[in-house]
């Protein structure tokens, strides 16, 4: 299963503290989290890191993040492994992005590429939009005809081909919108909303976000019988 949860924004501001704090917050609250998942046996999580629109935020909060995610990588990757979690990256990894870092999410993946309790699928530099249109551009570029293209085929180009449709988003932060996070992949998920700030996220939330799941109907269009 594959429970996307995305890093809800304004929660440093709610609080009355620096932006910086709220991300420092929020990443911390992702170990428990990932934990909660394994006890759980969520096999995939999904997290919001970093958008492509994130890129419009101040510079000095943008150059925050970008050194403060290498140093999340540099100082959590070892913990995940030897938790035989699995981590990698979903979104561009462009010229904006430093190669410096690019370098520690590849390291990241290799080291961890083979782990098997569950897979963390970071979005970073990642926009709903963006794939779609990276998807679309790949088919383009490989000359099929345009009555070729269906579903399946813009699945097969999307970042991670293999990843299932979620199951489950969570929205926390009292936010009543998805954001342009997984915007073909959420077609059927459900979505759960939240009051509860990302950093204040734990394992009971997550409990009650997937019994609300379960109780839920689900017939994909159809009707179930």
């Amino acid at each position: 299963r594959k429970y996307p949860v995305e890093l809800a924004r304004g929660n440093a501001r709610k609080r009355g503290l620096p932006r910086q704090a709220g991300h420092r917050a929020g990443a911390e609250n992702l170990r428990r989290i990932i934990r909660a998942c394994v006890e759980f046996k969520i096999k995939i999580l999904t997290i919001y890191a970093f958008s492509t629109e994130n890129w419009r935020r101040p510079v000095d909060e943008v150059k925050f993040l970008m050194n403060f995610n290498e140093r999340i990588l540099l100082n959590r990757r070892d913990e995940m492994n030897e938790r035989n979690v699995k981590l990698q990256f979903i979104g561009r990894r462009d010229w904006r992005v430093p190669r410096r870092l690019i370098r520690r999410i590849e390291e990241t993946e290799a080291l961890t590429g083979a782990n098997t309790a569950m897979t963390v699928s970071i979005a970073f530099n990642y926009g709903g939009r963006a794939e779609i249109i990276d998807a679309v551009r790949q088919i383009v570029a490989s000359g099929v005809k345009a009555e070729r293209i269906d579903e399946k085929m813009i699945s097969r180009h999307l970042y991670d081909p293999k990843m299932p449709e979620p199951e489950l988003m969570v929205r926390t932060s009292g936010e009543f919108r998805t954001s342009n996070f997984l915007m073909w992949e959420l077609a059927y998920a459900e979505l759960v909303f939240t009051d509860v700030l990302w950093p204040d996220f734990r394992r009971e939330n997550l409990y009650d976000a997937i019994n609300e799941y379960q109780l839920r109907d689900r017939r994909f269009g159809g009707l179930n019988r």
